[in-house]
Protein backbone atom coordinates (compact mmCIF):
# COMPACT_ATOMS: atom_id res chain seq x y z
CA UNK A 1 0.00 0.00 0.00
CA UNK A 2 1.16 3.54 -0.72
CA UNK A 3 1.47 6.24 1.89
CA UNK A 4 -1.76 7.79 0.67
CA UNK A 5 -3.62 4.64 1.73
CA UNK A 6 -2.38 4.90 5.30
CA UNK A 7 -3.13 8.60 5.73
CA UNK A 8 -6.85 8.27 4.99
CA UNK A 9 -7.66 7.07 8.48
CA UNK A 10 -6.57 8.59 11.74
CA UNK A 11 -6.47 5.25 13.56
CA UNK A 12 -4.43 3.20 11.06
CA UNK A 13 -0.67 2.90 11.60
CA UNK A 14 1.70 2.78 8.61
CA UNK A 15 4.21 -0.12 8.45
CA UNK A 16 6.82 2.25 9.95
CA UNK A 17 4.55 2.84 12.95
CA UNK A 18 3.50 6.37 11.98
CA UNK A 19 0.13 8.08 12.19
CA UNK A 20 0.14 10.39 9.20
CA UNK A 21 -2.97 12.36 10.19
CA UNK A 22 -1.31 13.34 13.47
CA UNK A 23 1.83 14.39 11.58
CA UNK A 24 -0.31 16.54 9.29
CA UNK A 25 -1.72 18.29 12.37
CA UNK A 26 1.86 19.28 13.28
CA UNK A 27 2.30 20.66 9.75
CA UNK A 28 -0.79 22.84 10.26
CA UNK A 29 1.07 24.50 13.16
CA UNK A 30 4.33 25.19 11.32
CA UNK A 31 2.40 26.24 8.21
CA UNK A 32 0.33 28.82 10.05
CA UNK A 33 2.89 31.58 9.36
CA UNK A 34 3.05 32.60 13.03
CA UNK A 35 5.76 32.16 15.66
CA UNK A 36 5.18 32.27 19.41
CA UNK A 37 7.89 32.46 22.08
CA UNK A 38 7.56 31.90 25.84
CA UNK A 39 10.17 32.63 28.52
CA UNK A 40 10.04 32.35 32.30
CA UNK A 41 12.26 34.00 34.89
CA UNK A 42 12.48 34.49 38.64
CA UNK A 43 8.97 35.83 39.10
CA UNK A 44 7.53 36.25 35.59
CA UNK A 45 6.31 34.15 32.65
CA UNK A 46 5.91 35.88 29.27
CA UNK A 47 4.51 34.88 25.86
CA UNK A 48 4.95 36.87 22.68
CA UNK A 49 3.51 36.20 19.24
CA UNK A 50 3.09 37.94 15.92
CA UNK A 51 -0.12 39.80 15.21
CA UNK A 52 -1.03 39.72 11.52
CA UNK A 53 -4.07 41.57 10.21
CA UNK A 54 -4.84 40.03 6.80
CA UNK A 55 -7.33 42.70 5.69
CA UNK A 56 -7.38 46.46 6.28
CA UNK A 57 -11.13 46.38 6.87
CA UNK A 58 -10.76 44.06 9.86
CA UNK A 59 -11.05 45.44 13.37
CA UNK A 60 -7.54 44.73 14.70
CA UNK A 61 -8.75 44.62 18.32
CA UNK A 62 -10.74 41.45 17.56
CA UNK A 63 -7.73 39.53 16.18
CA UNK A 64 -5.66 37.76 18.84
CA UNK A 65 -3.75 34.57 19.58
CA UNK A 66 -3.62 35.24 23.33
CA UNK A 67 -6.39 33.91 25.56
CA UNK A 68 -7.22 33.95 29.26
CA UNK A 69 -8.26 30.63 30.84
CA UNK A 70 -8.36 31.47 34.56
CA UNK A 71 -7.46 34.75 36.30
CA UNK A 72 -3.86 33.54 36.72
CA UNK A 73 -3.40 31.27 33.65
CA UNK A 74 -3.26 32.38 30.03
CA UNK A 75 -1.97 30.94 26.79
CA UNK A 76 -0.83 31.59 23.25
CA UNK A 77 -2.27 29.44 20.45
CA UNK A 78 -0.36 28.76 17.24
CA UNK A 79 -1.98 27.05 14.26
CA UNK A 80 -5.61 26.95 13.14
CA UNK A 81 -7.42 29.65 15.09
CA UNK A 82 -10.86 28.02 14.84
CA UNK A 83 -9.44 24.85 16.44
CA UNK A 84 -7.77 27.08 19.05
CA UNK A 85 -11.08 28.61 20.09
CA UNK A 86 -12.59 25.15 20.53
CA UNK A 87 -9.72 24.08 22.79
CA UNK A 88 -9.85 27.33 24.78
CA UNK A 89 -13.55 26.75 25.41
CA UNK A 90 -12.79 23.24 26.70
CA UNK A 91 -9.88 24.51 28.83
CA UNK A 92 -12.11 27.11 30.49
CA UNK A 93 -14.75 24.47 31.15
CA UNK A 94 -12.18 22.14 32.76
CA UNK A 95 -10.78 24.99 34.89
CA UNK A 96 -14.29 26.00 36.00
CA UNK A 97 -15.18 22.38 36.84
CA UNK A 98 -12.03 22.08 38.95
CA UNK A 99 -12.83 25.24 40.89
CA UNK A 100 -16.42 24.10 41.46
CA UNK A 101 -15.35 20.63 42.68
CA UNK A 102 -12.34 21.52 44.81
CA UNK A 103 -12.88 25.16 45.77
CA UNK A 104 -9.61 26.54 44.42
CA UNK A 105 -8.20 27.50 41.00
CA UNK A 106 -6.59 24.75 38.93
CA UNK A 107 -2.77 24.84 38.74
CA UNK A 108 -1.01 25.24 35.35
CA UNK A 109 0.45 21.71 35.43
CA UNK A 110 -2.92 20.09 36.29
CA UNK A 111 -4.63 21.99 33.47
CA UNK A 112 -1.87 21.09 30.99
CA UNK A 113 -2.12 17.41 31.95
CA UNK A 114 -5.91 17.39 31.57
CA UNK A 115 -5.84 19.07 28.14
CA UNK A 116 -3.03 16.77 26.96
CA UNK A 117 -5.14 13.76 27.96
CA UNK A 118 -8.03 15.15 25.91
CA UNK A 119 -5.73 15.78 22.92
CA UNK A 120 -4.48 12.19 23.11
CA UNK A 121 -8.03 10.82 22.90
CA UNK A 122 -8.44 12.83 19.67
CA UNK A 123 -5.67 10.69 18.10
CA UNK A 124 -7.32 7.31 18.73
CA UNK A 125 -11.00 7.80 17.89
CA UNK A 126 -12.05 7.58 14.27
CA UNK A 127 -14.92 10.03 14.75
CA UNK A 128 -12.56 12.84 15.77
CA UNK A 129 -9.52 14.55 14.30
CA UNK A 130 -6.51 16.04 16.08
CA UNK A 131 -6.65 19.81 16.59
CA UNK A 132 -4.09 21.62 14.42
CA UNK A 133 -2.71 23.80 17.19
CA UNK A 134 0.12 24.07 19.68
CA UNK A 135 -0.83 25.60 23.02
CA UNK A 136 1.74 27.28 25.25
CA UNK A 137 0.28 27.75 28.74
CA UNK A 138 1.78 30.18 31.24
CA UNK A 139 0.75 30.82 34.81
CA UNK A 140 1.90 31.26 38.36
CA UNK A 141 1.94 28.35 40.80
CA UNK A 142 1.86 29.32 44.48
CA UNK A 143 4.41 26.58 45.28
CA UNK A 144 6.50 26.32 42.11
CA UNK A 145 6.49 29.92 40.88
CA UNK A 146 6.24 30.86 37.18
CA UNK A 147 5.28 27.99 34.88
CA UNK A 148 5.36 27.28 31.13
CA UNK A 149 3.85 24.18 29.51
CA UNK A 150 3.58 23.32 25.83
CA UNK A 151 0.93 20.93 24.46
CA UNK A 152 0.91 19.39 21.01
CA UNK A 153 -1.77 17.65 18.90
CA UNK A 154 -0.44 14.19 19.84
CA UNK A 155 -1.27 14.73 23.53
CA UNK A 156 2.32 15.26 24.71
CA UNK A 157 2.98 17.99 27.25
CA UNK A 158 6.08 19.07 29.10
CA UNK A 159 7.28 22.04 31.17
CA UNK A 160 9.86 24.50 29.82
CA UNK A 161 12.16 27.28 31.00
CA UNK A 162 11.73 28.82 27.53
CA UNK A 163 10.11 27.49 24.37
CA UNK A 164 8.68 28.35 20.99
CA UNK A 165 6.01 27.11 18.57
CA UNK A 166 5.10 27.77 14.97
CA UNK A 167 6.89 28.67 11.77
CA UNK A 168 10.31 29.52 13.24
CA UNK A 169 10.18 27.12 16.16
CA UNK A 170 13.57 25.46 15.63
CA UNK A 171 15.45 28.72 15.04
CA UNK A 172 13.86 30.23 18.17
CA UNK A 173 14.71 27.18 20.30
CA UNK A 174 18.34 27.25 19.11
CA UNK A 175 18.63 30.95 19.96
CA UNK A 176 17.04 30.49 23.39
CA UNK A 177 19.42 27.61 24.18
CA UNK A 178 22.42 29.81 23.32
CA UNK A 179 21.06 32.64 25.47
CA UNK A 180 20.39 30.26 28.37
CA UNK A 181 24.01 29.01 28.31
CA UNK A 182 25.27 32.58 28.77
CA UNK A 183 23.15 33.24 31.86
CA UNK A 184 24.55 33.10 35.40
CA UNK A 185 24.23 29.59 36.82
CA UNK A 186 23.83 28.13 33.34
CA UNK A 187 25.06 24.73 34.61
CA UNK A 188 21.58 24.38 36.09
CA UNK A 189 18.80 25.70 33.78
CA UNK A 190 16.53 26.41 36.78
CA UNK A 191 19.16 28.64 38.41
CA UNK A 192 19.83 30.35 35.10
CA UNK A 193 16.14 31.20 34.70
CA UNK A 194 15.94 32.41 38.30
CA UNK A 195 18.47 35.13 37.46
CA UNK A 196 16.08 36.81 35.01
CA UNK A 197 14.03 39.78 36.22
CA UNK A 198 10.64 40.78 34.78
CA UNK A 199 12.10 43.27 32.28
CA UNK A 200 14.86 40.85 31.24
CA UNK A 201 12.32 38.10 30.53
CA UNK A 202 10.25 40.45 28.34
CA UNK A 203 13.38 41.68 26.58
CA UNK A 204 14.60 38.13 25.88
CA UNK A 205 11.23 37.18 24.36
CA UNK A 206 11.26 40.31 22.13
CA UNK A 207 14.88 39.70 21.14
CA UNK A 208 14.15 36.08 20.17
CA UNK A 209 11.14 36.78 17.96
CA UNK A 210 12.84 39.83 16.36
CA UNK A 211 16.05 37.94 15.64
CA UNK A 212 14.49 34.84 14.05
CA UNK A 213 12.30 37.01 11.80
CA UNK A 214 15.07 39.57 11.15
CA UNK A 215 12.49 42.30 11.76
CA UNK A 216 12.13 45.29 14.05
CA UNK A 217 8.51 44.87 15.06
CA UNK A 218 6.16 47.77 15.73
CA UNK A 219 3.73 47.75 18.67
CA UNK A 220 0.74 46.66 16.55
CA UNK A 221 2.66 43.73 15.03
CA UNK A 222 3.24 41.70 18.19
CA UNK A 223 1.17 40.69 21.21
CA UNK A 224 2.66 40.16 24.66
CA UNK A 225 0.92 38.36 27.52
CA UNK A 226 2.39 37.83 30.97
CA UNK A 227 1.84 36.61 34.50
CA UNK A 228 4.14 38.28 37.00
CA UNK A 229 4.44 38.63 40.77
CA UNK A 230 7.38 41.03 40.43
CA UNK A 231 7.54 44.31 42.35
CA UNK A 232 7.73 46.03 38.93
CA UNK A 233 4.29 44.70 38.00
CA UNK A 234 1.37 47.05 38.92
CA UNK A 235 -0.15 45.86 42.19
CA UNK A 236 -3.62 45.53 40.67
CA UNK A 237 -2.47 42.90 38.13
CA UNK A 238 0.24 41.18 40.19
CA UNK A 239 -0.09 37.40 39.90
CA UNK A 240 -2.79 37.68 37.21
CA UNK A 241 -2.72 36.97 33.49
CA UNK A 242 -2.93 40.08 31.33
CA UNK A 243 -2.23 41.21 27.78
CA UNK A 244 -0.04 44.31 27.44
CA UNK A 245 -1.47 47.44 25.87
CA UNK A 246 0.10 48.79 22.67
CA UNK A 247 1.68 51.65 24.63
CA UNK A 248 3.36 49.26 27.05
CA UNK A 249 4.54 47.01 24.19
CA UNK A 250 5.97 50.11 22.49
CA UNK A 251 7.94 51.00 25.63
CA UNK A 252 9.56 47.57 25.75
CA UNK A 253 10.28 47.56 22.00
CA UNK A 254 11.95 50.97 22.28
CA UNK A 255 13.97 49.83 25.32
CA UNK A 256 15.14 46.76 23.38
CA UNK A 257 15.96 48.90 20.29
CA UNK A 258 17.99 51.36 22.35
CA UNK A 259 19.94 48.54 23.97
CA UNK A 260 21.12 47.38 20.54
Amino acid sequence: MSRSSYDRYLTVFSPEGRLYQVEYAFKAISGSGHTAVAVRGKDTSVVITQKKIPDKLLDASTVTHLFSITPSIGCVMTGLLADARAQISRARQEAADHRYKYGYEITPDALARRLANINQVYTQRAAMRPLGIAMILIGHDAEKGPQIFKLDPAGYFVGFHATSAGQKQQESMNLLEKKWKKLAGSGDPSLAGASLSRDQVIELAIETISTVHSTDFKAGEVEIGLVSVSEDEPEKSRGSWRVMSDDEVEQHLVAYGEKD
